[in-house]
Formats: C-alpha cells, structure tokens, sequence
C-alpha cells in the first residue's frame, strides 16, 4: 500500500505520526518479524515488539497486548543527548539515526523514557524505530503497517486534517505513554489499558517465567525470579501499583546502558578535582608556598592521573571507542556529553601548563593559572549532574542537589590522597586536610541522608531508591556509606582512615549509578 499525499491545503512538509489501536491488536508479532526483515534487525534485539500483560483473575482474565517501539517525541531527549547528532529530526518531524557517526556512547539509551533504543550487536551503533524513513521516502508505508493483518497500525500526517491518524488523535480518545515527561511524543495509542501503558503497573514474574519463556533479569543474567526481595515492583498478590490483578506475561529483556565504567569514572574525575582544589586551597590561606612540592607537583600529577584515567574510562565505554574524536570534530552542543569533554580538556590543559610551568621553575604561572583552574576544577567535578539530568528515564539522577553533592564527594576523596603528601612535604597543613577531610566526608553523609530522607518525587524514584538501597546495589551502599562513616574519625584515628574516606565515594556512586537504571521503562 501506498501513502497518499497530503491535501493541497495542508503544509508542504508533514508532520509524521502513528497510532496503534490496541483493540483490535490480536498479538501476533507480524510487525516485529516485519521490521526485522525490512531492517535487517540482528537477533536479540528489536525495533518494535509485542509486550503482553495478563489482567485479571479467573474467570475474568483477559491478555492486554501494547506494542512498544520509539515515540517521535517532538522535544525527544535522546537527539539533545546525542553528543554528535547522530539521533537526530528530521525536517518531517521523524526521529532518525546516523550509523556513520554513532560513537556509541549510549546517552540515547539513557535519555530515552521508553526503552526504544538499543546497541546494534553487529555493527555496535544505536539504533531504532525510524519510521522505517527509506520507505517513507519512496511513498510507501512502514513494514509493520503493511503486514499487521487487523490493520491496528496506522500513520499519517497530523498536519492533514483528512488523514486517519489525524482525525483519531483529534476526535477519539487517545493515549501516550509517560506523559509527564514532556516529551511530547507522536505515538498514540487507542484502547490500551493503562497496565501495559505503565511498566510498572503490572507485578514481575516471579518465578522467572514468561508465557513463552525464561525471562532474564535487565542486566542479562537468567535467574529463579524477576522480583526481588520486598517485591518493589508489586505485592504478594502480584498485582502490582495497578487496582486490578496485573501480571506482566511477555516483555523482553534489557540492559543497563551504563555500567561500571560510568560508575568508576564519576569517581576518578572528582578525585581529579578534588586533588587540585585541596592544594589550591592551601597555597590560597598561606598554609603552603608556591614553591611547595605539594603545589608544584602534586596538584598537576596528581589531578592530571585521576583526570587521564576519567578520560580512558570513558573512550573505553564507548561502543565506538576509535570515533571518540567526532566529539569535538562534529559537537551537538546540547549534549553535556560534548560540554564535559570541552570542560575536561580545558581543565587537562590547565593542569598540563601547571606542570610544564613547575618543570621550568615559573611557579608564579601555576599561582596566576589559579583563576582559571579553580573554576574548571569544579566544573569537572560537578558537569555530570546535567550529564546524568538529560537522561530523563531515570528519576533517581533528577536531583537538584547532585552539583554539590559531587563537589562535597570531589573535596573528600580529594583531601583524603592528599593527606599522605602533606605528610611528606608540608606537615603543617597535615592538621588542617585532616579536618576538611572529615568534613567534606560529614558533608557527603548528610547529602545522602537528605536524599533518601526525604520523599520520592515518584514511583519510579521509590523502586531505584529500593534496588540501591536494600535491592541489588545494597552491598555497595552499605559499603560506601561505612567506609565514609569511617572516614568521619580521620583528625583523631590518622592518615590510614583517610584510605576510607577516599573509597566510600566510589562505593556510593557505583550503587547510585546503576540502582538509578534498575527500574523497567518499558
């Protein structure tokens, strides 16, 4: 089938949107094998597939099916994440993707609120829904529209006031997914029930079973049961946050987008910071001189290491890690991907002069460089805030109080390493790095009980506060928050517990990092 053009009326470019009439969706994955083929989608990954709820109880039990693919937001958080606008709009309003210049770094992934993109395993680049946006351009219609035999898929132009899809999303009852996003998305449903709308609204298999197979936890591994202990994710009824008997019956697996790497890289680049503000703050109340090794060397090596290892670990994260260029070659400058890396060079290159400076004895370099140290340095330390607040998915990072929570983390882990130096080159200030370590460490403490003192803004929020906090990541939580605790005794214990003060930072983040992705989106 062919689509017809708009009225001679409507607007020269369409504004492409699709709906799904989950009344008539009979379940049978045509679309998904359609879009396969057409895409040449690799196995173990989909564009589009059916996910299927079982709502409730004998005799009046039915199976509700959603089909679950990319929404074309209008304001979609995945292309302003994007660091090289690989994912980008097109003029027609459609969400599209270049392989060519994917780096693979997975921002899109977190970005996105519906779990729509993945990594292609075969060529590792992100990809999508797109519209199927080569047939669009041949005047044909998506593969999955052309296949599902109840016709339940449908698209058109909203900007056609006589196209089907126009006249059902202005005339009949309609639904989106996660609106409260703000995302704007142009993927309608009409007739779902909210239990397949809402992924957390339909209890976990327990038991670790789907209608036609085992069903692995979203980090790969195959297990008895999906629903962890305390069941977040719904009661001992299994009925999940929905008023009526819910059970998720067939989904399909994924996994977290960022994994340690992200987690130790948090870490490496406030210790970075921190080294380097420490000694800043030393030559600053007179404690140290210039000339002090603590200053001359310290600061740029040691701030320097922390700051070369951020910057493996994250080229190492990448799918792509030899594209890692195009970040600075071809920038999106909305992606905090792209403004951390100008910020990251910009404080290397600080450090760097810093150093050649003490090399040649020009320490009064290092002491004018302090003006435009000190704020890079911070802006290091605290840019992953914003970095970590484009991935709209996750609810745990939307925390207003994570800038200073990682400059508090950056100050402590920094103190800490700084302490045995002192010890070396400038015993006089030892008393003084002691107590700030302690104190950024007190500081760190209550950032965290803040947090998790204070009511969820969500949902969402509620079960990745549980997985960190008692689920999957308790351990390094709990490890995190006793090495710091530990930390707090450095002034009167001595240099050897600032080695705690230094690692329960790493710990901490580890568990908020990936409890921040445990929640199912989709």
């Amino acid at each position: 089938m062919t689509l017809h053009a708009p009225e001679a009326t409507a607007p020269s470019l369409p504004r492409w949107a699709k709906v799904i009439d989950q009344t008539t969706c009979i379940g049978c994955h045509a679309c998904t094998t359609a879009c396969k083929a057409e895409n040449d989608v690799p196995i173990g990954v989909s564009r589009t597939y059916v996910k299927s709820v079982d709502v409730g109880e004998f005799p009046d039990a039915r199976r509700a099916f959603q089909v679950t693919r990319c929404n074309q937001c209008v304001d979609s958080p995945c292309t302003d994440a994007c660091p090289t606008a690989a994912m980008h709009t097109r003029a027609d309003g459609i969400v599209d993707f270049n392989k060519d210049i994917c780096i693979g770094c997975k921002a899109c992934i977190a970005a996105c609120p519906y779990d729509a993109i993945f990594i292609n395993p075969e060529d590792h680049s992100a990809e999508k829904c797109n519209f199927c946006s080569h047939r669009i351009d041949s005047g044909l219609e998506p593969a999955c529209v052309s296949v599902c035999p109840t016709q339940s898929i449908f698209v058109g132009d909203l900007n056609d006031p006589g196209s089907r899809v126009a006249q059902t999303v202005n005339r009949e009852p309609v639904a989106v997914r996660k609106p409260e996003k703000n995302t704007k998305p142009k993927m309608f449903y009409k007739g779902a029930h909210q239990a397949t709308l809402d992924p957390l609204a339909a209890a976990r298999p327990a038991g670790g079973n789907y209608a036609w197979t085992q069903a692995p936890r979203n980090d790969g591994s195959f297990n008895d049961g999906l629903v962890p202990s305390g069941n977040p994710l719904g009661d001992a009824s299994g009925r999940g946050n929905s008023s009526a008997a819910a059970k998720l019956s067939y989904d399909q697996p994924h996994h977290r987008p960022w994994d340690w790497r992200v987690s130790a890289y948090t870490w490496t680049k406030n210790v970075g910071s921190g080294i380097y503000l420490i000694a800043l703050m030393l030559v600053a109340t007179g404690l140290v001189s210039p000339e002090n090794p603590l200053w001359r060397w310290v600061a740029p090596v040691g701030g320097g290491f922390f700051v070369a290892v951020t910057c493996l670990l994250l080229v190492a994260d990448l799918s792509h890690p030899f594209r890692f260029w195009m970040i600075f070659w071809r920038p999106q400058w909305n992606s905090w991907l792209v403004r951390g890396g100008v910020i990251l060079v910009s404080y290397s290159t600080v450090l760097a002069v810093h150093f050649v400076a003490s090399i040649l004895g020009a320490t009064w370099i290092g002491v004018w460089l302090m003006w435009i140290g000190a704020p890079l340095a911070i802006a290091s330390s605290i840019y992953t805030a914003w970095l970590f607040g484009q991935a709209k998915a996750r609810d745990l990072w939307q925390n207003p109080l994570l800038a200073p929570h990682l400059l508090v983390q950056a100050m402590a882990a920094g103190s800490a390493i700084v302490v045995p130096f002192a010890l070396f080159f400038a015993p006089q200030a030892v008393d003084f790095v002691l107590w700030w370590t302690a104190g950024a460490t007190l500081a760190h403490l209550a950032f965290v009980a803040s947090e998790f003192a204070s009511p969820t803004p969500s949902e969402h929020a509620r079960i990745a506060h549980y997985e960190m906090t008692r689920g999957r990541f308790r351990h390094f939580f709990a490890a995190g928050v006793v090495l710091s605790a530990i930390g707090l005794a450095a002034p009167w214990l001595g240099v050897w517990v600032c080695l705690f003060a230094f690692l329960g930072p790493l710990a901490y983040e580890h568990a908020f990092v990936q409890g921040g992705q445990s929640v199912p989106l989709a």
